[in-house]
């Protein structure tokens, strides 16, 4: 196996991990435990970066990479993918105006911003786990 092949499955590891670090960042606030959160989502935003880089790169060598299931299975793994693609361009931007209003300590601005982005976030991170394993792991690729 060399590196490029490798890159799905590590990309999918930092999309869970990723989706761990928004389920404790919300714990965190919830809590009123502002610095760790602060902390926590800066972790959950870097691992999706490294994902980014990771997942452009695994493009950039490999191209797309069809589904070959049939029936009620493609039917499911192109609804989660037509979802799921439309939603991951729009969390960079919205991360990153999410983040620098936290970091700037503009907290009405940046509730306001978050209560959208974190679903968005969250949800892209779970369905990147499931496209993963639906194309890799399924028997389907």
């Amino acid at each position: 196996m060399n590196f490029y092949d490798a890159l799905p499955t590590v990309n999918a590891v930092l999309n869970g991990t990723a989706a761990l670090l928004l389920i404790w960042g919300l714990v965190l606030i919830k809590s009123r435990k502002i610095d760790a959160h602060r902390r926590v989502m800066i972790a959950a935003f870097s691992v999706s970066t490294a994902f980014l880089i990771g997942y452009l790169a695994s493009h950039a060598h490999a191209g797309i990479v069809y589904f070959k299931g049939t029936g009620m299975m493609r039917a499911i793994y192109l609804t989660i993918l037509w979802t799921h693609t439309p939603l991951a361009a729009a969390v960079p931007v919205l991360a990153i105006i999410t983040l620098n209003r936290g970091l700037k300590a503009r907290y009405d601005k940046h509730r306001a911003i978050a209560k959208w982005t974190w679903p968005i976030w969250m949800y892209v991170n779970v369905t990147g786990v499931i496209v993963y394993l639906m194309l890799y792991r399924s028997g389907y690729h």
